[in-house]
């Protein structure tokens, strides 16, 4: 089993080095929250005092830090000085393209390897071990991080070179976020109808319009699997967070002249959501602002 680093113990980081810790690894981890380090330990973990005392002697160093500066910054402050040559670097953040790039060339510079690798699945996913990751980075790169992130997840595909897997993660993303959105427009207009929001459910998740949104993460409680909706919106993936993928997304297209005028619109949506102080509530929950969400 390898030493690895783990930076970043928040919702998300917590769990991941847990099944790290779990699958037999020996994980160093840092967190600036006492109380995230008091739960490493809990998993398994050997809390220590700072990102460079991770990275020493660290066979792997995992990051999963919330936006590009932060991951920039961990990496030119304290990994760049503090890995072993030819030390493997994962960032398992959400961040923009240019910045993924932009690190693992000042990575390879120092003699380190990186790839980027963020996640889909949520906090359920993060703590039971079957997370998604999408990698970009070489081939090579590629074949030392899957062992370490088959122990975090159920999935783990080869997306392409360094930003690719930022690039497939926005764009997943931002499909994901719009297509809650007519989901909800759906069971609301449904609603309205007069048509029963199970018997809505029954037809449409084996008709053309099923989608992940409505079968595995149905917006009206007590219909289809359990999901955030039947905790009263508590829990999964948060408005802020999917608010803050869909700006990637809008901000890939302006670079990129793609035109994504659903995902704008979600954005603005989302936008709203939060604004309206809502940002905490899982991103299923912007029924609430659509209308009134319907009875099982």
């Amino acid at each position: 089993m390898a030493r690895i680093g783990f930076i970043g113990l928040g919702n998300m980081g917590g769990g991941m080095a847990a099944n790290l810790a779990k699958a037999g690894h020996d994980v160093r981890a840092f967190d600036l929250s006492a109380e995230a380090l008091d739960k490493a330990k809990a998993a398994g973990c050997l809390p220590m005092d700072s990102a460079a005392a991770v990275a020493d002697g660290a066979e792997a160093i995992v990051t999963m830090l919330p936006a590009g500066v932060h991951v920039e910054t961990v990496y030119e402050d304290a990994l760049f000085g503090a890995a072993t040559p030819g030390a493997l670097l994962i960032d398992c953040s959400t961040i923009d393209v240019a910045t993924a790039k932009r690190v693992a060339e000042a990575a390879a510079a120092k003699g380190l390897v990186a790839v980027d690798a963020p996640v889909s699945g949520g906090i359920a996913a993060a703590n039971a071990g079957t997370l998604t990751f999408m990698v970009g980075g070489s081939d090579e790169a590629y074949a030392r991080a899957q062992p370490i992130l088959e122990a975090m997840g159920k999935a783990v595909i080869h997306a392409g070179a360094n930003g690719a897997g930022q690039a497939a993660k926005i764009c997943n993303n931002m499909l994901l976020g719009a297509s809650m959105i007519a989901t909800c427009e759906a069971f609301l207009l449904a609603d309205k109808l007069g048509l029963d929001a199970q018997r809505f459910y029954d037809i449409a998740s084996v008709s053309s319009g099923q989608s992940w949104s409505m079968t595995s993460y149905c917006p009206v409680p007590g219909v289809g699997p359990e999901t955030p909706a039947d905790r009263e919106y508590q829990g999964g993936f948060a408005v802020a967070l999917m608010l803050k993928d869909l700006k990637l997304a809008a901000q890939a297209a302006t670079a990129t002249g793609a035109q994504t005028p659903m995902g704008a619109r979600a954005a603005d949506l989302y936008q709203a959501f939060a604004n309206a102080g809502q940002g905490g509530l899982d991103f299923s929950a912007i029924i609430k602002m659509l209308g009134d969400t319907p009875s099982a």
